[in-house]
């Protein structure tokens, strides 16, 4: 359905949305843009990403990164405005890395369809064990960056990403896809990097319930 079709990736800089753009790419799509939300300029929403190491990723994935900067009251009009001048560059897909949850679908056909865009979900109804087991094998390195202190033990903030961790993880209860919340994560390389992020980490935070281990580009 997207060979050979221009797109731009919802990117979070996390794992879901990479595998998106990974499968995307391999069904033989034409990445354009990177396209984040942020708080500010400096970081990005949910993962409290610095923009720096957005920025670094989309260079070693070679492909460049649109930020938009939106509060949650305003996120779906900057958002849609965003993508409207997407369709007008010429990009007709969006790819986004929903997996199993409706109403995030819903809201990203949605508001794709009032662009005149098509959303594309290379992940969706895959099983989330078999999201995150195909994102490791496939060759990419993850870490554990934000942590919901209800959902996910702090132990885990830190961790890297692999197949022993998707057991500790499931052994605590806690989904290994981290689809409801639990925790998020921060790419650093795989088979569509140039070449591995290398990352500098500094002290743990505590916000509003969620741990966070601050990360910029060493």
């Amino acid at each position: 359905m997207i060979k050979d079709q221009p797109f731009f990736s919802s990117w979070s800089g996390g794992k879901d949305s990479c595998l998106a753009l990974y499968y995307a790419l391999q069904q033989g799509g034409k990445a354009r843009r990177l396209l984040t939300m942020v708080e500010n300029e400096e970081r990005s929403k949910s993962h409290r990403l610095p923009v720096e190491l957005l920025q670094k990723q989309a260079e070693l994935l070679q492909i460049p990164l649109t930020t938009c900067v939106a509060s949650w009251e305003e996120y779906e009009e900057k958002f849609l405005a965003t993508i409207k001048k997407f369709k007008a560059e010429g990009i007709n897909y969006g790819v986004f890395g929903d997996i199993d949850i409706p109403g995030h679908l819903k809201w990203v056909q949605d508001i794709c369809a009032q662009a005149d865009i098509t959303a594309y979900h290379p992940l969706w109804q895959k099983s989330r064990r078999q999201v995150v087991h195909e994102f490791i094998t496939a060759g990419f390195k993850a870490m554990i960056v934000v942590v919901n202190e209800k959902l996910c033990d702090k132990v885990f903030l830190g961790r890297m990403l692999d197949l022993a961790l998707i057991e500790e993880l499931e052994e605590q209860g806690v989904d290994p896809c981290g689809e409801n919340g639990e925790f998020h994560t921060v790419v650093i390389g795989g088979p569509i990097f140039r070449h591995d992020l290398p990352l500098r980490t500094g002290p743990e935070q505590y916000h509003d319930g969620y741990w966070f281990l601050p990360v910029n580009v060493s």
